[in-house]
């Protein structure tokens, strides 16, 4: 982002956000938190200007031009040097690349368990959602949390681990879902789009090569390069044991898990989709073994 090229009235409050953010957090560590002797004669609790200026490896001037938000060259290793100072966590972070004029950095691709931990309260949100279906998927579309509503509805099984390749193999979900041409276009440029966001990330590029390997019909659409993006939408589906089913979908991404949504499935206005729904998970499920 080119700061410069902002109206005058949008610089101003740039500069008075960076100013403020920088001196609260400044003001909330001692000089003993940082390692350094506390000296005497503060009027003002916290760090100076000057102290993590020397921490940070930046000229006193510069952080000070920095913290006034002039409009000065800055680096993302500088930026980060002065998040570690001021002992940012991630969020914090970013607000500062974003303040700077800076596009924050992407998370690193991760495949560890850990990525994958969905906090208990969401996870109780989407059990609360019944008898409406609603999942996770991680940046990968892979499905991390599945309420039963939505294993019923979109015949999700212990086979289905990524949506996107549940689109284009799961029989079932094909036959069922009306307009599948046009669904699956629209899946296809999404997917594309969330790769161009993770450049870096090779399982991207790994997934559309099994994809199209496995399906002539992603294979055929990927080499059209389709891109597009959408946070809500209608689908309707025809299931064999509660008939068409029409939904409104919402997309919303989770801060606290970078790359995942969560999708919520909202019965369409003027359907009788809401008591077939009710119906259907009604019945118990079949028990194991």
């Amino acid at each position: 982002m080119d700061i410069s090229r902002l109206p005058a009235e949008a610089r101003q409050r740039r500069s008075a956000e960076i100013r403020e953010f920088l001196r609260s957090r400044r003001s909330r560590l001692t000089p003993a938190d940082v390692g350094m002797p506390s000296g005497g004669g503060r009027r003002t609790p916290g760090l100076r200007r000057e102290e993590v200026a020397v921490l940070a490896g930046v000229g006193v001037s510069w952080y000070t031009w920095l913290e006034q938000g002039r409009e000065i060259n800055v680096s993302a290793d500088v930026l980060d040097a002065i998040a570690r100072v001021l002992r940012f966590d991630a969020a914090e972070r970013e607000h500062l690349y974003l303040l700077a004029g800076l596009n924050p950095p992407q998370a690193p691709a991760s495949t560890s368990a850990s990525d994958r931990e969905v906090p208990s309260g969401l996870r109780r949100v989407i059990d609360g959602w019944l008898p409406r279906p609603a999942y996770v998927i991680d940046r990968h579309w892979n499905l991390v949390v599945v309420n039963r509503a939505a294993r019923v509805v979109f015949g999700y099984d212990e086979g289905d681990h990524n949506c996107l390749v549940s689109f284009f193999t799961n029989a079932r979900h094909r036959t069922a879902l009306h307009r599948w041409e046009d669904g699956a276009r629209a899946i296809v440029g999404r997917f594309r789009a969330d790769a161009a966001r993770y450049p870096d990330d090779p399982e991207f590029g790994r997934l559309a090569a099994d994809m199209c390997a496995a399906s002539p019909a992603f294979a055929g659409i990927w080499a059209e390069h389709p891109v597009g993006s959408a946070a809500h939408g209608i689908k309707v589906l025809d299931v064999p044991e509660a008939g068409q089913l029409a939904f409104e979908y919402t997309t919303l991404p989770l801060s606290d898990l970078p790359g995942h949504r969560l999708l919520l499935y909202t019965p369409a206005p003027d359907t009788d989709t809401g008591s077939r729904l009710e119906a259907l998970l009604s019945v118990p499920e079949p028990q194991a073994g």
